[in-house]
């Protein structure tokens, strides 16, 4: 499917809002990929609230957005969490607004570690709702998320998976350094990719591998990966590994792209008990290393992974879930049956590239 031309006045931008931009952070990745493509047919720039300093050098801060952009810019918002100076330049804006809703995480799974974040993501939930009369087009990266987005009154919401090269990482070259010490672990490798957060219920898959090892007598290790930025709970994970006594859980924290590709292609299976997702992209990078996924099926996940995971019912807990570990491990059919599964998934992504998809969408403002 090629992707339609946008036609527009010389100098109409077609610009992107975050409330903060961070390195390995899903949604800041969608608006660079989205980024790339508004830019082949004109000006497009991303402006976010709060900046990491590694993306000083490409994304503006919000308050150097032009207060006389040519008539028919248009502005894209990428909602995430409650920021009271980005509703109000959206809601003061003349420029018509199109939602990307990647969903909003419930605050509760926060008060307990970081009462003031638990109370921005609902903040961020009230101005989704509140933006509904400023927003002309509204699109979801899933339907779990598009029904979200319904029941707060939106209507004829699109759905366009994130724009993202899904086979980037498989094409990355791993660390040999990194492959060498894995496979010189003595069992098998279970990997757990996404941001150390409470509603991804690390904790879950902590106990997970207690059961296994006490109970079962699983021989494996465990990896943690991806970001802390929520210093409380993953002190307390870490806690919970040496409690515990699990030698063979280990929170890594973040890691570059040559270590990731490393663990992707070192792992036996990919493993989420993570309760909300929005769309849940590390799932479709296990499919490209052709890596088997054992997943709760929460939220957006089912839709996400189609027949690559073997999905458990959200409300069983540890026990189902090691042994389900345990008989993927150990059954070579049920590992090829999701390993196609996932190939079949992706190709289906593939046939519609939701380059197209946002165009068309964006179309109908433009």
């Amino acid at each position: 499917m090629s992707t339609p031309a946008l036609s527009e006045p010389a100098g109409v931008g077609i610009h992107q809002v975050l409330v903060a931009a961070s390195p390995g952070d899903a949604i800041t990745n969608m608006a660079l990929g989205v980024r790339r493509l508004l830019r082949r047919v004109g000006p497009s720039e991303i402006y976010a609230r709060h900046i990491a300093p590694a993306l000083h050098e490409d994304v503006l801060p919000l308050e150097t957005y032009g207060s006389h952009q040519p008539s028919g810019s248009v502005l894209i918002f990428h909602a995430s969490i409650g920021q009271a100076e980005v509703h109000e330049f959206l809601t003061s804006r003349p420029e018509p607004l199109v939602l990307v809703y990647h969903n909003v995480t419930p605050g509760w799974y926060f008060e307990r570690y970081d009462p003031v974040f638990a109370d921005l993501l609902a903040l961020g939930r009230r101005e989704v709702e509140r933006l509904r009369p400023r927003v002309v087009g509204a699109i979801a990266d899933s339907q779990y998320n598009a029904r979200e987005l319904e029941e707060m009154g939106y209507s004829d919401v699109r759905v366009v998976p994130p724009i993202v090269d899904l086979r980037h990482l498989s094409t990355v070259e791993p660390r040999a350094s990194t492959m060498h010490h894995l496979a010189s672990l003595d069992g098998p490798i279970l990997l757990s990719v996404g941001q150390l957060m409470p509603h991804k219920r690390p904790d879950f898959l902590v106990e997970m591998m207690h059961i296994a090892a006490t109970y079962q007598e699983m021989d494996g290790y465990l990896m943690l990966v991806g970001h802390q930025r929520l210093e409380r709970y993953a002190r307390a994970i870490r806690e919970q590994v040496q409690e515990l006594n699990l030698s063979d859980v280990h929170v890594v924290g973040a890691v570059d792209e040559a270590d990731l590709a490393a663990m992707f292609r070192s792992a036996d299976a990919i493993v989420t008990a993570s309760e909300h997702e929005g769309f849940c992209l590390p799932l479709l990078e296990a499919m490209t290393f052709e890596t088997p996924i054992v997943a709760r099926a929460c939220a957006a996940i089912p839709e996400t992974v189609g027949a690559a995971a073997l999905l458990l019912p959200p409300d069983e807990g540890p026990v189902l879930f090691a042994e389900a570990v345990t008989e993927l491990l150990s059954n070579e059919p049920l590992q090829r049956e999701l390993v196609a599964g996932g190939r079949r998934r992706l190709a289906e992504l593939e046939r519609c590239p939701p380059d197209a998809a946002l165009v068309e969408a964006l179309l109908e403002v433009v």
